[in-house]
């Protein structure tokens, strides 16, 4: 999360965020990710609908992400900015490892793994089941998943909302690692095949 937050201000190299997401995982929540997913077909068909749902709005309409709801003071713009290692496949590589490994483990680690969870009992928040629904706890992760991706809110607000829902239904973090990886390869995917560079946040 302090690697998201530090980039805009002082961007690292992917291999240095990669090798901090992996130290990361390794050193606090490897007892967490013992257990396999429950619903892998479902996981990933989910996580296709997701990516639909993510590049929906601007297939369909191109100019929806220019209305001043996500693009304003407050929100800087989607720009379709390419890196500078677009053509470099180690980069690639690195970038999509960053992308469809470290992302989904840390992100589900943290939002729906502990956020959730803290919400509901901030004191003892191990003691609480994995996909405990509480409806304060559900929505302001919801939100703060949505604010994370800035022009991109309003998707992510629904990705949100899906996310934290099947890890109601599946109380397994790795269903929800799955859907959110598949959700992330598709979406990579689509960024270089079609050029669509504003979605590497």
């Amino acid at each position: 999360m302090l690697c998201i937050a530090a980039q805009s201000a002082m961007p690292l190299p992917v291999w240095v965020r990669l090798v901090l997401s992996l130290v990361a995982i390794g050193a606090v929540s490897l007892p967490v990710l013992k257990t396999g997913p429950t619903k892998p077909l479902l996981s990933v068909l989910l996580g296709v609908a997701v990516f639909a749902i993510w590049v929906g709005p601007d297939v369909v309409w191109p100019a929806w992400r220019h209305l001043p709801l996500f693009d304003n003071a407050l929100i800087s713009p989607a720009v379709n900015k390419p890196p500078a290692g677009k053509d470099d496949p180690i980069f690639l590589f690195l970038r999509f490892s960053v992308l469809v490994v470290a992302v989904p483990i840390l992100e589900e680690l943290f939002w729906r793994g502990w956020l959730m969870r803290w919400l509901i009992d901030g004191e003892n928040f191990e003691r609480v089941r994995l996909g405990t629904y509480a409806p304060v706890a559900f929505w302001v992760t919801a939100a703060m998943f949505a604010s994370e991706h800035g022009p991109f809110w309003d998707v992510g607000l629904v990705c949100g909302i899906i996310y934290n829902w099947w890890m109601m239904r599946t109380r397994n973090i790795w269903d929800c690692i799955i859907m959110h990886a598949v959700t992330n390869a598709a979406l990579g995917a689509y960024v270089v095949m079609a050029g669509q560079w504003q979605y590497f946040l």
